[in-house]
């Protein structure tokens, strides 16, 4: 089975208990929880028991811990991880405001992911690994981006799979030299994964059929579309499978993307029906919601056919 590697942040997240708009007064808080978009992705796999690896960096502390044992315990490859001494590692704040939105204080930029750069360990993995997970926020960052560009290139061109999830909040769109490196990426990619409107990022008709097709005819394999509590569809050639949202109550949105997108590639990658890989991937997305913290809810496969069944039921 193909081992699958990601490149990105890993940190932790604190969550307030009260809801309203930010931090400007102190509120009871509960964490820290694993979290980072690829660390919640690649820890999906894991427990799916797809082989995985992650590139990352961490402080030598508390927070770094917290996750390198989560990432060990679920079956990650850690080896990547670097653990900086004197560095702290990345950390997220967040509240719920009374709408469902979230409002966050961020440490990411500055912390130990922050200055993640290629080491023995990391340039091992790349040659170790057959398929490489691409998050878009990864490409904002010219040292992460060039990262990830280069294992691109390297694992596709010994025959290797690319998937992309634009993962991307509209605050960094304007990065400069974001849209050049998106573009780059996608001309590689073999799974697309992006969520709602991001389907346009690469097609400004605002025609979902047109958009599809479009990156279709760019050579992609199969295209997932994200679309939260209203399901998902996948688009091949020829092909398109929809499935139904399930029915959770909603405690914690944060990583439902991020485990949807792990349990749909670890499916994908083992040549799963495409009706069976969106139905696992559908369940991983509504579980992650059901649990408060962004990798409390990814799930294994037993926990995936309980909900389905329950589901069913």
């Amino acid at each position: 089975m193909a081992k699958v590697l990601t490149i990105g942040e890993v940190l932790v997240e604190i969550v307030a208990t009260t809801k309203g708009n930010g931090f400007l007064a102190a509120q009871p808080l509960v964490g820290p929880f694993p979290s980072g978009a690829p660390a919640i992705f690649i820890d999906q796999l894991g427990k799916l028991g797809t082989p995985c690896a992650i590139v990352s960096r961490v402080g030598e502390d508390d927070f770094g811990r917290v996750n390198i044992d989560r990432l060990l315990a679920d079956g990650v490859d850690v080896s990547g991880i670097e653990i900086a001494p004197g560095e702290t590692t990345g950390s997220a704040f967040v509240r719920y405001r009374e709408d469902g939105s979230r409002a966050f204080v961020y440490n990411i930029r500055h912390s130990a992911c922050g200055n993640l750069r290629p080491t023995a360990a990391s340039e091992a993995l790349i040659d170790s690994c057959d398929h490489l997970h691409v998050m878009g926020t990864a490409l904002s960052a010219p040292g992460l981006g060039a990262m990830v560009m280069d294992a691109a290139r390297r694992i596709k061109a010994r025959g290797g799979s690319i998937s992309f999830d634009p993962n991307l909040r509209a605050e960094i769109l304007g990065a400069p030299g974001l849209r050049e490196a998106l573009e780059a990426v996608l001309a590689m990619t073999d799974l697309f994964m992006p969520s709602g409107e991001e389907l346009f990022l690469f097609d400004d008709t605002r025609d979902e059929a047109r958009a599809v097709q479009s990156l279709l005819d760019r050579g992609i394999r199969t295209v997932v579309v994200k679309r939260g509590d209203k399901g998902a569809s996948l688009f091949e050639a020829g092909a398109r499978v929809d499935t139904a949202p399930l029915v959770v109550s909603e405690l914690d949105p944060t990583g439902a993307g991020d485990s949807f997108g792990g349990a749909f590639l670890s499916f994908w990658l083992a040549g799963a029906a495409p009706e069976q890989a969106l139905r696992y991937a559908n369940a991983a997305g509504a579980r992650a919601v059901t649990q408060l913290g962004p990798m409390e809810g990814t799930s294994t496969r037993a926990e995936l056919d309980a909900l389905l069944s329950e589901q069913k039921g």
